[in-house]
């Protein structure tokens, strides 16, 4: 590849054309950088899986009919106690009914008791040999019940990593340019295939994040208007028969014995383990955090309101923190919407409370975005915005992203989580008690291949670890939206639905009016 010089306007570049599946590439990284983006790859390294043979056939792929799951003796035997750990075996099978031999299958588990509106997350350990574990911890006396479900077979991983491989550019996105009468639309992203078309680079000069346009015939790359999602691009797999709802793709797998257990109290004389575990549970459909934070319940719009008071709060992120935005805007009645004309979707959105001095505003991420019509003025990165924010008691920081990037190369994610990193990390040291809430992704509705190939639970588990490794010791607190979602007996949507948006919006409140940022 040629070297692709940043301007400081957008300009004409002009790349190599013997570029094919790798013509996706990042500029080098300082060594420091560069080690810290192995060590984060290196720690989600997913397993291998054989090559399937062609045409496609299903009988050697992971089957959840014929797989089951085993929940296992007690060890030392006796009742179920709170704060003891359930661990529960899965063997999958083939749809020939023979054991898997390798590992590599994406699988969610989740324990739970409908009749008491209670679940927790349960962690999933792969022994690479088509066996699993799942890991409970026993929180609530009662009965409880253990679902396993198939979110992917191995196989399928395979082809979502080819994917954003080969396909990165599956999802594209256009921008309209003009100069008077004169308009032309032109394909962008952030890397573009090689044409005889030079390119506008409008790599941001600040944050180093890439983003390209082809360069339109007859306008400069100053004449950029807008910018939109123009589009999927279809026949990019011959294994469609890896995502066929119902077979293979988010189905349940059955138990071979007695899907679940009574939980006794705990023993008077046994203490709590200190063990680290899941990040809360419901109980009674509220969530209740673990690990030194106490969850509140903000029942009423003036609990909210007093909260609040005199706090300015910056959302920054995808459709999922304008959730929350909407959530507050729809539940309090005077926090007022101040209209700036902007785009439904993408923003930005502004609400104000002025006789309790509340400011709550939303911005979507820089690019990519696959929204609506925005103006090109209007793509902001969320490094930027820290960098532009003076922070403080009163200031609330609030991240969500993740969604948008399921469809590049997870790099991509780690550099943009890294750029936002030092960004947090100049906020801190200059208001250190600014407080700072990342909201991370959640599994969602997968009905088919195009969902999966778009928003996979993979991607955004894969995206999860990169985040808590990210942040990991920061003073930065996060909303466990993964886990909230699976935890909960709702279906798991990407937008989820208002009694888990409610829960998550308590758990920011607790953050914000009960937890003080280090200093």
């Amino acid at each position: 590849m040629k070297t692709i010089s940043i301007f400081s306007r957008p300009a004409a570049v002009t790349l190599s054309t013997d570029m094919h599946y790798d013509f996706c590439k990042l500029k080098p990284l300082s060594p420091k950088e560069a080690q810290e983006e192995d060590l984060l790859l290196e720690s989600i390294t997913w397993p291998e899986t054989p090559p399937l043979s062609f045409p496609l056939s299903l009988e050697k792929t992971s089957d959840p009919d014929h797989s089951t799951f085993t929940i296992l003796p007690k060890r030392g035997g006796g009742q179920w106690r709170i704060g003891d750990k359930l661990e529960v075996m899965i063997n999958m099978k083939d749809f020939q009914g023979r054991p898997k031999k390798f590992g590599g299958d994406v699988l969610l588990a989740r324990l739970h008791s409908p009749t008491i509106g209670a679940g927790v997350a349960g962690e999933v350990v792969d022994h690479l040999n088509g066996s699993y574990t799942a890991v409970f911890f026993l929180l609530w006396k009662g009965s409880a019940q253990v679902q396993v479900t198939l979110v992917h077979p191995s196989e399928a991983v395979m082809e979502l990593r080819r994917l954003n491989r080969e396909h990165p550019d599956r999802i594209f996105f256009k921008s309209v340019f003009q100069s008077g009468s004169v308009t032309e639309t032109t394909t962008c992203n952030i890397c573009l295939r090689p044409t005889q078309k030079s390119l506008c680079n409008y790599t941001d000069l600040h944050t180093g994040e890439p983003w390209f346009c082809y360069k339109p015939d007859n306008l400069s790359c100053d004449a950029r208007m807008n910018y939109f999602n123009g589009g999927y691009q279809q026949s990019i797999t011959t294994m469609e028969k890896l995502f066929k709802s119902g077979v293979n793709l988010k189905v349940s797998i059955r138990a071979s014995g007695p899907a679940g257990v009574t939980i006794f109290p705990r023993m008077k004389e046994e203490k709590s383990s200190e063990e680290s575990g899941p990040s809360g549970y419901y109980y009674q459909d509220v969530w209740r955090g673990l690990g030194g934070t106490k969850i509140r319940q903000f029942n009423t719009s003036s609990a909210i309101t007093q909260c609040l008071k005199g706090k300015v709060i910056h959302m920054y992120g995808d459709s999922t923190i304008r959730q929350w935005f909407e959530h507050l805007t729809a539940t309090l009645p005077d926090l007022k919407e101040f209209d700036l004309n902007s785009e439904k979707q993408a923003g930005p959105f502004m609400a104000l409370n002025f006789t309790h001095n509340i400011m709550v505003k939303y911005r979507c991420h820089g690019p990519p975005l696959r929204s609506t019509t925005v103006p090109a003025i209007e793509m902001h990165y969320i490094a930027n915005e820290l960098d532009n924010m003076v922070g403080g008691s009163k200031t609330v920081v609030v991240l969500g992203i993740w969604a948008h990037f399921a469809t590049f190369p997870l790099e991509f994610y780690i550099r943009r989580m890294l750029s936002i990193r030092r960004a947090v990390v100049r906020l801190l040291s200059r208001a250190p008690d600014t407080l700072v809430v990342i909201r991370t992704g959640n599994p969602k509705s997968l009905t088919c291949f195009l969902h999966s190939s778009t928003n996979s639970d993979w991607y955004t588990l894969q995206q999860l670890k990169v985040l808590k490794a990210i942040f990991k010791g920061l003073n930065v607190h996060l909303v466990n939206a993964w886990e909230m979602v699976i935890a909960h007996h709702l279906p798991q949507e990407l937008h989820p639905q208002p009694p888990i948006i409610k829960n998550m919006i308590n758990v920011l409140l607790s953050y914000i009016c009960y937890v003080r940022p280090e200093s």
